[in-house]
């Protein structure tokens, strides 16, 4: 059995601590339990059965395996990836006994400033490109009452990087680095720019899909950029959290 690893201390050891599994897979777990509750438990009318779209798509590939069975193999499929990754991590890093609550605590006060931080930054940038800047188009959105858009905007925090970070972009990479030989910067440049185009364009499909807006489809794009940069540079639970309070910020009012 490996012997347990002393903790540094200070911020370096925050900032590396939270990008590793036992951190930043169990700081991403209430998500799915917050999203997958309301999802079961919001009353039977209009908007029953509504989800995320990037939970749709993950699940829908499933479906075609494992029939009606799909979303439920997915989902014990990712939970246990997920446990897997955090026992293994714990157990290199002394168990249980090596948490500390404080971290947690830092990784939420962080996710809520990113969050509120990447709306003005995202919305700077898409003014100065264009030279303006309108309301989003979140028509469809505001059809939805509002449990029911709290839960969407969860479970983008966690399906939309799953799907379009952890999936897309990686893959992205991969691509650009064995097809095209690419070095990792350029490959990696690559494959954020293109994620985040593909990001954007998503939000206009389907039946709760946006009307598109030169603005809209910009500032997404670029929320895409931010949130690649977000994912690589601190890791999936924090950038889904920042994601997820993002959209709570934009479509809860």
């Amino acid at each position: 059995m490996p012997a347990p690893v002393a903790p540094s201390r200070g911020l370096s050891s925050y900032w590396r601590a939270t990008r590793e599994h036992r951190y930043s897979l169990t700081f991403a777990l209430p998500l799915l339990l917050i999203y997958e509750g309301m999802a079961a438990l919001l009353p039977v009318g209009e908007t029953r059965g509504v989800r995320n779209g990037a939970d749709v798509m993950l699940k829908s590939l499933f479906s075609l395996v494992a029939g009606r069975h799909g979303p439920l193999v997915f989902e014990i499929l990712l939970i246990a990836v997920c446990l897997w990754l955090v026992r293994r991590d714990l157990a290199s890093h002394g168990g249980l006994s090596a948490m500390r609550g404080r971290v947690f605590l830092g990784m939420s006060l962080e996710s809520v400033v990113l969050a509120l931080a990447f709306g003005v930054i995202v919305a700077t940038i898409t003014a100065r490109l264009l030279g303006f800047f309108g309301a989003l188009s979140l028509a469809p959105m505001q059809t939805l009452d509002q449990p029911t858009r709290l839960m969407v905007s969860l479970g983008a925090g966690l399906y939309e990087e799953l799907l379009f970070r952890v999936i897309l972009v990686s893959a992205l990479a991969l691509l650009a680095r064995r097809a095209f030989h690419w070095r990792p910067g350029a490959a990696g440049a690559f494959a954020t720019i293109v994620g985040a185009l593909l990001f954007s364009s998503a939000h206009y499909v389907g039946a709760f899909g946006d009307r598109f807006t030169l603005e809209s489809f910009v500032f997404r794009a670029i929320s895409g950029v931010f949130f690649s940069a977000l994912y690589l540079w601190r890791g999936f639970g924090i950038d889904a959290w920042t994601h997820a309070l993002y959209d709570v910020f934009l479509v809860i009012r």
